[in-house]
Order: structure tokens, then sequence, then C-alpha cells
């Protein structure tokens, strides 16, 4: 997996991503300087809850997308060299659009600040339109 752990720590690879299985990007991270959050969660109310407490947001996070993105392109209370997002079982949706678009703008901005920034859907069907984060053998 050392190509994996190369990719996440290259911050202008930083993106919006899919994967077949968590298990390897939990592999791949373990280890590094990598902040590693799994996201087990449906809906709007349920996911902006889960990031957040993944991410330790501070108390004055929203619960909305806006403030989603603002704790998102700060994340000035994480030690870490990098952030990677792992979502299980996503579910399809306006929501999920929604949040794919904020998690681009994320990796986008920390991607221009040098700092790796990955969110990965874990999407073994592959019905996600986003490209693969790596592929398996």
């Amino acid at each position: 997996m050392g190509k994996l752990i190369e990719r996440l720590l290259d911050a202008s690879r930083s993106g919006v991503y899919r994967s077949p299985r968590a298990e390897p990007i939990m592999d791949a991270v373990r280890g590094s300087a990598l902040s590693l959050v799994m996201i087990r969660a449906q809906g709007k109310e349920a996911l902006l809850t889960h990031i957040a407490a993944g991410l330790e947001f501070p108390d004055w996070f929203g619960q909305n997308w806006d403030a989603l993105e603002d704790c998102l392109t700060d994340l000035s209370w994480r030690n870490a060299a990098g952030h990677v997002l792992v979502f299980e079982k996503p579910q399809p949706g306006d929501d999920l659009g929604v949040l794919i678009d904020v998690l681009i703008s994320a990796a986008e901005f920390w991607a221009a600040q040098g700092e790796p920034f990955f969110a990965v859907f874990v999407d073994p069907e592959r019905v996600l339109m986003l490209a693969d984060l790596f592929r398996e053998p």
C-alpha cells in the first residue's frame, strides 16, 4: 500500500474519490501523520453531526452546509499533516450532492494551501460518478 499513502500525502491530488473498500485506506493511513475520520451516517442531520464529532468541530458549528464548509476550510484545532474522511454507505440524493460539492470546495482550498485533504466514499458498486482513489489488483 506504499503508493496509496504516497497519494494521500500528495496535497496536489486532494479531492473527492470513491473506493470499493475502506480497509486499504485505513491500513495506508495507520502510522502516518494524517488524520483519518470514518463517517457512518446517512441523511443531512446525521452526516453533519458525525462529521462535526469526528473532526471535533468547535461549539459554534451551525449544523448547516455553509457552516460545514467554513469548518472544513479551517480545521486549525486539528493537529494533523492532512485529513482523510471516509464515508461508508453513502445514500444517493440531494444531500449527498451538496455534501460532495462542499467536500470538493474544501479539497480545493487545502490543495492550494499545500495540505492533503481527501474525502472518499466507499462505493463497491461504483454507482457514484467519482474518480477511483486507487485500483485494486
